[in-house]
């Protein structure tokens, strides 16, 4: 196990009717204006918007709306959030939402606190050093972004999809309500359950020394949003399976499951650049097409890794561990399709001639390799791209 630091700041408000407390929560942190960030509507249709907004007038927040935040946020969003956050001389941001509500809560937060262009976070050319707090109402259970130090935003200009780790990005509060969840669609429910099970899944095959401890809290969450997966297909509205899935979005990118070892999150870097290519495709569904064939590309180089994940998640009873790693890596795609979710990329009706732009923008033009247990090259991106169409 290598040295680590485990830092999780984010005060959890777990439970039914947990988001009406909003309005006291905010009032006790002593912040009086806030701005608050919201997709295109589905809180107002659900009635989520009223009920929030009663609690922070019952409290005497005054708010500042900023809706219409879209999934894979966008840049052009943030920098107008910034300058509406600083003309009003706002407090603190509220996120509403999913992960895409708060990723943008979180850039807007940090480029209020900063004099260039918010854009500099993710090209690596600034780090943050200051931010207003952030807190969130979870309403979707995927990104884990409402206990995580990481944030990702979309440059519509450049295609470029890009994020940055920062512990200016934790959220000061998250308040989770697993009835919120109820009227999420199945497919974005089935995109958010890949989401949990990717951020797991990469740092349980990162390169690392034994971890015992940390590959068996893996495994339970993981085994454990299977279950409930499998719950939620016929019954969306049961409490305890959506409240497992959201308890486990939390836990899988907190930094838990990846404690006492290097990770990269390989698998995310090739779905950056294809959702950030093509901004209809949902991050969880992109996932799902490109952790098999991610799988399949390099689970030579270390089957005790993969065998044991089969066995350990899957059930799978094979002695060989090459046998149990592609057994295991089957039982994964089968788990999906029963999810419905897409395998390949041609169901999301783009060429196939796409696989070498992609792999251009996931390499930065060639400029940087992604290490795994090999470390993959712009052809080992290409190729991996070539089988997933």
């Amino acid at each position: 196990m290598l040295d680590f630091t485990y830092y999780t700041p984010t005060k959890v408000i777990f439970g039914k009717d947990s988001h009406k407390k909003v309005g006291k929560i905010i009032k006790d942190y002593g912040y009086k204006k806030i701005m608050m960030q919201y997709g295109k509507g589905s809180i107002i249709k659900s009635g989520l918007y009223d009920e929030v907004m009663r609690s922070l007038k019952e409290n005497d927040i005054e708010v500042v709306e900023m809706g219409g935040v879209e999934p894979n946020p966008k840049l052009s969003f943030v920098r107008k959030a910034i300058d509406v956050a600083r003309k009003e001389n706002v407090e603190m941001i509220l996120a509403v939402g999913g992960g895409s509500a708060i990723d943008s809560s979180k850039y807007t937060a940090s480029g209020a606190k900063y004099d260039g262009d918010v854009w500099d976070f993710p090209s690596r050319i600034a780090t943050p050093e200051d931010a207003l707090p952030v807190g969130c109402i979870l309403t979707n259970s995927a990104a884990g972004s409402e206990m995580s130090s990481s944030a990702v935003i979309s440059n519509e200009e450049l295609n470029i999809k890009r994020g940055y780790n920062s512990e200016f990005n934790r959220c000061k509060f998250a308040i989770c309500n697993p009835e919120l969840t109820y009227t999420v669609s199945k497919y974005q429910t089935s995109c958010g359950i890949v989401d949990i099970m990717s951020h797991t899944m990469e740092r349980y095959f990162s390169v690392c020394p034994p971890t015992d401890l940390t590959d068996r809290i893996c495994e339970g969450l993981l085994k454990s949003v299977i279950k409930s997966a499998k719950v939620l297909m016929d019954n969306p509205n049961d409490y305890d399976a959506r409240a497992t899935i959201m308890w486990a979005s939390s836990l899988s990118h907190n930094d838990l499951t990846g404690s006492g070892r290097q990770h990269v999150l390989p698998v995310h870097q090739f779905e950056h650049a294809l959702s950030g290519e093509y901004h209809e495709i949902a991050h969880g569904a992109g996932l799902a097409v490109l952790l098999p064939a991610w799988a399949r590309y390099v689970y030579k180089h270390n089957p005790e890794r993969f065998s044991q994940f089969a066995r350990r998640v899957w059930d799978i009873e094979d002695n060989d561990d090459l046998g149990a790693s592609l057994k295991g890596i089957e039982a994964m795609e089968a788990f999906f399709k029963f999810i419905d979710m897409p395998l390949k990329l041609r169901e999301f009706n783009i060429p196939q001639s796409c696989t070498e732009r992609l792999a251009d923008l996931c390499t930065y033009g060639k400029q940087r390799t992604i290490p795994t247990y090999i470390e993959l090259e712009y052809d080992d991106v290409k190729n991996i791209f070539d089988l997933c169409y």
